[in-house]
């Protein structure tokens, strides 16, 4: 986790000692959230499990959306940097679009309440997770303009981020699994992104 992580919060700057709360209340609302589940998850219980006084931990997360968001951030933020472009061009565009939307949609492919709970909280209106969605979304470009380097074209960028939002509500509303919508999403970028050579693909024509 980066050295900004263990400092700040959406709402304050923070010192060691209270980032180490907030990190106690990331991982507690975490494990709460698998015995409980999103509907059954609480800032109180969470709060109780991390061993905090509840008002203490209002004093960092309004809700629990607010609370849920933080940890899909934090955990988004810990991803490597993609990786520079291989000299020759970047070879294999597609390929890295497909790693970065991958490892983006695995970040809790393999806890399915949490997952679900993050789809929940991060659609939620309060404030502060106004903001974290905002870090998030512009984290996530960043992480796709990295992976198209000088092929980054704004209409393929944005058919991208649509790409992994609707599939992101596809797999919070049930339809599919998260590990599937990993898989779909790297089928899509196959589809959007072109093969590394940055030319747009054409249309097939269509009879007269």
């Amino acid at each position: 986790m980066s050295g900004e992580l263990s400092t700040e919060s959406t709402r304050r700057r923070l010192t060691p000692r209270q980032a180490d709360t907030v990190r106690r209340l990331t991982d507690a609302a975490v494990e709460e959230v698998r015995d409980t589940g999103y509907d059954g998850l609480t800032v109180r219980n969470v709060a109780r499990r991390a061993g905090v006084a509840p008002a203490t931990a209002y004093t960092y997360f309004a809700s629990k959306n607010h609370l849920i968001t933080e940890v899909f951030w934090r955990r988004l933020s810990a991803l490597p940097p993609v990786g520079p472009v291989e000299s020759g061009g970047g070879r294999d565009v597609a390929g890295r679009v497909e790693r970065v939307l991958r490892e983006i949609a695995l970040l809790v492919s393999d806890e399915p309440e949490l997952a679900a709970a993050c789809t929940s909280a991060m659609l939620g209106t309060d404030p502060d997770v106004r903001e974290l969605r905002a870090r998030i979304g512009t984290a996530i470009r960043t992480r796709l303009k990295d992976a198209l380097a000088d092929h980054d074209d704004p209409a393929v960028l944005g058919a991208l981020e649509l790409a992994y939002s609707g599939a992101l509500l596809h797999a919070g509303m049930g339809y599919t699994s998260y590990t599937r919508m990993a898989d779909r999403l790297a089928e899509m970028a196959r589809l959007i992104v072109p093969g590394g050579d940055g030319k747009a693909r054409r249309p097939p024509d269509r009879a007269v």
